[in-house]
């Protein structure tokens, strides 16, 4: 059996061998074996005089456990179980997390959203994550409360394993977007407040009124309703219609509207302040 590994009985042979005086290949020749197997078996646990049979096998044993392959990763969620190849999944689920990475989302993050995106539950637990990733799992709690803050993953408790599995839903990207154009309003109003304060006629209330503008629109437009400032030039158009005596009288436009009388002078009289002195001037009248 040249070849095989040695067995306990065989060390035992050898220990035996070393202790009656024998030479390394006299040893071999009664196991059957090589002389450079004995002599590499002594020699790598102890030497002549300190081979001791069972704590060379035992030894042997851990060398063996530690220079095993690794086995592969088990089958996830988020890859063996779909039943297509899983190195194009993966493949995919990397190219994926990177383009979400050069879109300003931390790396880790990304991995972690691709795999629950792909996964056919939409849910996975920590150890799943781990496995498919091979991170640790710090990493993947670190992720999970970064996408968390974001509200685009969601944890729950799952009693039957007692272990907290984490979930992406399917309108994520739509409350994501929502959350957005929530926050351009923000920054419009919080530039709106600064040139109040500043001054509208200085040149740090001009840059916020742009400012303001800006995230007024892109949040308009996020939202999917009118922009602002589109409204905001409708009515001032509308202001200088009426200070001009062009416009047809309430009734008509009340009619035409299909509007009732009250609610058609209630929005005339909101316009009366929207034109400035100048503006009035200009159009002829500058007494409303």
């Amino acid at each position: 059996m040249p070849g095989d590994r040695l067995t306990r009985q065989e060390r035992r042979h050898i220990a035996s061998g070393l202790a009656g005086g024998l030479g390394y290949a006299e040893i071999a020749r009664r196991l059957g074996r090589p002389t450079s197997t004995v002599s590499r078996e002594v020699s790598r646990n102890g030497g002549r005089g300190g081979y001791r049979a069972d704590e060379a096998h035992q030894a042997t044993g851990g060398r063996a456990r530690r220079h095993r392959p690794a086995a592969p990763p088990e089958p996830s969620a988020a890859v063996g179980a779909y039943g297509r190849d899983p190195e194009a999944v993966r493949g995919f689920l990397e190219q994926f997390a990177t383009l979400m990475t050069e879109t300003g989302v931390p790396r880790m993050p990304a991995r972690v959203l691709t795999c629950l995106f792909a996964a056919d539950t939409g849910s996975l637990t920590a150890g799943e994550l781990v496995r498919h990733l091979r991170v640790s799992p710090a990493s993947v709690s670190k992720a999970i409360g970064y996408l968390e803050g974001l509200g685009l993953v969601r944890r729950e408790r799952d009693l039957r394993v007692r272990r907290e599995r984490y979930h992406v839903d399917d309108d994520v990207w739509i409350r994501a977007w929502t959350a957005s154009a929530q926050k351009n309003t923000l920054w419009s109003d919080a530039a709106r407040q600064g040139v109040g304060i500043l001054g509208a006629g200085t040149p740090a209330g001009a840059r916020l009124a742009v400012m303001g503008r800006f995230f007024a629109q892109l949040g308009d437009d996020m939202a999917g309703t009118p922009s602002a400032s589109v409204v905001d030039d409708a009515l001032t158009v509308l202001a200088a219609l009426v200070h001009a005596g062009a416009p047809p009288a309430a009734p008509r436009l009340a009619a035409a509207l299909g509007w009732p009388l009250d609610r058609v002078t209630t929005a005339l009289d909101a316009t009366a302040d929207r034109l400035t002195p100048a503006q009035r001037k200009a159009l002829g009248r500058p007494d409303r």
